[in-house]
């Protein structure tokens, strides 16, 4: 006859014991995520108020003087660039944590992490071109005597139209890996699907954002776009860093319901 053995009854099931350290490991994931993006969204727009912007951007010559005139210009456009790697990173954070399911939501997911990451490089590289290489050139240009004057600004708007280009494409990756989160978002029921669809619509304020710079720099035309941009990423990280903080736990939830 088979003895009994104590441990039968006490025994957890497999996986039952080990489901409260992956529900703790996940919630400490999102928060990561979700603190990440809206410390980034917060960096960002810190260090856009110390931006020089009182005369018109497509105005060249009082642009260029009123950036001239800055003494904090590369300083503040490290801030930003601070505050985008933040932003992106939280992006990338919640697709790793998410775990899409296979298939489509899979590839999206993929295709989303490459996105964030091209939009960072095009973020570095648009800072490089704006926050240094523009304020060298209009410091040379009001500097200069007068007969140089032409020549050295030819220079800086030449440097002002690679930023125009820089920008425009970034807005668009970035708006592709908004819209790419947000799908993969809604499709993962972990967190509001709301929140999904708002990282989408942001990724669709970006992309006109896109489009509107590389037709007409930086237009008031862009204004809408901007300001949408701006209120939906202030809405859906408030919302997700609310959720990951103090929220039920969506995996449990969404167990409960199946």
């Amino acid at each position: 006859m088979k003895k009994f053995e104590p441990q039968d009854s006490h025994t957890p099931r497999p996986g039952t014991g080990s489901e409260p350290g992956r529900l703790a490991a996940l919630r400490a994931q999102l928060r990561l995520a979700a603190t990440l993006a809206f410390a980034g969204f917060a960096v960002s727009v810190i260090a856009g108020l110390f931006h020089a912007d009182t005369a018109s951007a497509n105005d060249h010559p009082a642009t260029f003087a009123e950036y001239a005139r800055s003494g904090i210009w590369t300083a503040v456009h490290l801030g930003q660039f601070a505050g985008m790697a933040l932003l992106i990173s939280g992006l990338l954070v919640l697709l790793v944590v998410l775990k899409a399911p296979d298939g489509v939501m899979a590839w999206a997911a993929r295709f989303g992490i490459a996105a964030a990451v091209a939009a960072l490089a095009l973020y570095a590289s648009l800072q490089a071109v704006d926050g240094v290489a523009l304020k060298h050139a209009v410091d040379a240009w009001a500097a200069a005597a007068e007969s140089e004057k032409p020549a050295r600004f030819a220079t800086a708007e030449g440097i002002r139209w690679l930023e125009w280009g820089l920008r425009s494409y970034q807005s668009f990756v970035l708006g592709a890996a908004l819209l790419l989160t947000g799908a993969v978002v809604v499709g993962a029921h972990r967190v509001s699907r709301l929140i999904g669809y708002l990282m989408a619509l942001s990724g669709l304020a970006y992309v006109a954002q896109g489009w509107i710079v590389g037709a007409e720099g930086f237009s008031s035309a862009n204004t809408i776009p901007i300001l949408a941009g701006i209120a939906l990423i202030l809405v859906w990280s408030v919302w997700l860093l609310v959720s990951a903080w103090f929220g039920k736990d969506a995996p449990a939830r969404d167990r409960r319901r199946g």
